[in-house]
């Protein structure tokens, strides 16, 4: 049975760079021969668009996975970049909450079909990567249950780390109470202008407060970096030569590196 690594990429604030992160960071590993899943998590359904799928087609997606429509191998869609696929997502999955509000165990219902799954012989996945929306909803408890780690993608900006405190507290009740596992993996700091000396005083505080859990690379501010989505393309593919490009080719090889690391002390 292959030990598929299932790592949620979170913040509850919209627009920090989460789907970009899970794009690339994707992509990325899918260049170094790693077979990777891309669960999209979000009703907005970027992760989606932003690989080139629709997120309109009458195809099995995360939703009926999850209300027990189709199995989870069933809604795994490959994309046009080899060894990643995704399971997609649409606005029907907005709905979710209500729907299963008398389930007992439905913060566990992601985490459950996953396991069915990665239980199965059809599972050949390195790395399943989660997409979460940008609010503390069921959809985000969901996947933190359903997660071994945690990336947090934080801005560059004021107030950001006013809104990871709120989020830190969720994930120690989440800790606490269903997944004890759970534990962030990394910081990555996001939207980052070397020119604005604000970004230099938010690294300096998240470094200050998460320590070494803060990653080296710097996404920076970059105008490929928001043209690609709008493309259906990974920045990687879109413009490979872009400091964008860069920043995540650096960012995964640093994410690859934490991994020996964490294995040697293992």
């Amino acid at each position: 049975m292959i030990n598929s690594q299932i790592i949620s990429v979170i913040n509850q604030k919209g627009g920090v760079g989460k789907t970009t992160t899970v794009i690339n960071l994707a992509t990325a590993l899918s260049f170094q021969k790693k077979k990777v899943l891309v669960i999209d998590l979000d009703p907005q359904g970027n992760a989606t668009t932003g690989l080139g799928l629709s997120n309109n087609q009458n195809t099995n997606t995360i939703y009926d996975v999850l209300n027990g429509k189709c199995s989870f191998y069933e809604s795994i869609k490959t994309t046009k970049i080899e060894n990643l696929s995704i399971v997609s997502s649409n606005v029907d999955l907005s709905g979710l909450e209500v729907e299963t509000a008398s389930e007992i165990r439905r913060a566990f219902l992601l985490k459950d079909k996953i396991q069915d799954f990665l239980k199965s012989d059809k599972n050949s996945f390195s790395y399943i990567i989660i997409d979460c929306p940008p609010s503390l909803s069921l959809l985000t408890i969901m996947a933190l249950v359903a997660a071994k780690s945690l990336i947090v993608p934080l801005q560059a900006e004021f107030f950001a780390l006013e809104g990871v405190s709120q989020l830190i507290k969720t994930i120690d009740r989440i800790k606490v109470k269903l997944n004890p596992e759970l534990t962030i993996r990394g910081v990555l700091l996001t939207m980052f202008d070397r020119r604005n000396k604000l970004s230099s005083q938010v690294e300096a505080e998240a470094r200050k407060f998460f320590e070494n859990k803060v990653y080296k690379t710097l996404i920076p501010r970059n105008v490929r970096l928001s043209e690609a989505p709008s493309h259906g393309t990974p920045v990687l593919i879109y413009d490979h030569n872009c400091s964008g490009s860069k920043a995540y080719s650096n960012f995964t090889e640093e994410f690859l590196k934490q991994e020996n690391i964490m294995e040697s002390a293992a």
